[in-house]
C-alpha cells in the first residue's frame, strides 16, 4: 500500500519536465484515481480524485497539465513524464492524444515501434510494463495564456 506521503514521492519523481520550450511555460503533474458512486438513478458516477492510498494493481491517471503565462507564443514544446520503478504504463486516458514512449529514455515512438534489448543480446517487442517515460509534442506554437493537459494510465506495480 502507497499512502499520501508516498504518493507526493511518487509524484514529485515524475514531475513534467518541458524541454525545447523557451519562455514562461508553467507545467504541473497530479495523480488521480478513479472514484465509483452510486447514483440516484441507479447508474455509476465515475470522477477523478486525489488518491488517500493506492495498492499494487491499482490504476492510477497522471494528468500533465501546462500553460503559457507569457505575452509570445511558446514553440517547440515537448512534455516528458518520466516514469519510476513502480509504475507501470497501461495508455493514453480517453481524450487525451497517445503519447511517443520510450523504454530507454532515449528513443521515442509508439509501443509497436519500440524493442528492449534482453540479457543474452537478443530483442523483443516492447510492451507497456517496460515504458519508462512518456512524452508530448505540442503540433503547434502555444498561443499567449493558452493552456490544456495530457493524460496516461497506468498501475502501480
Amino acid at each position: 500500500m502507497i499512502t499520501r506521503p508516498m504518493i507526493a514521492a511518487v509524484l514529485a519523481a515524475t514531475a513534467a519536465v518541458a524541454s525545447a520550450a523557451a519562455g514562461p511555460l508553467q507545467v504541473t503533474s497530479s495523480i488521480l484515481v478513479e472514484s465509483r458512486t452510486a447514483a440516484a438513478d441507479g447508474t455509476t458516477r465515475i470522477a477523478l480524485v486525489k488518491p488517500s492510498k493506492v495498492t499494487p494493481g491499482d490504476k492510477v491517471i497522471f494528468v500533465l497539465s501546462y500553460r503559457n503565462t507569457g505575452a509570445q507564443p511558446l514553440a517547440n514544446v515537448v512534455l516528458d513524464n518520466p516514469l519510476p520503478r513502480q509504475i507501470a504504463y497501461r495508455s493514453a486516458n480517453p481524450g487525451s492524444p497517445a503519447p511517443d514512449v520510450s523504454v530507454d529514455g532515449k528513443t521515442f515512438g509508439s509501443l509497436a515501434t519500440l524493442r528492449v534489448r534482453s540479457l543474452d543480446g537478443s530483442t523483443r517487442a516492447a510492451g507497456p510494463n517496460d515504458v519508462t517515460s512518456v512524452r508530448w509534442r505540442l503540433a503547434s506554437p502555444l498561443a499567449a495564456g493558452s493552456q490544456g493537459q495530457f493524460a496516461f494510465q497506468a498501475v502501480l506495480k
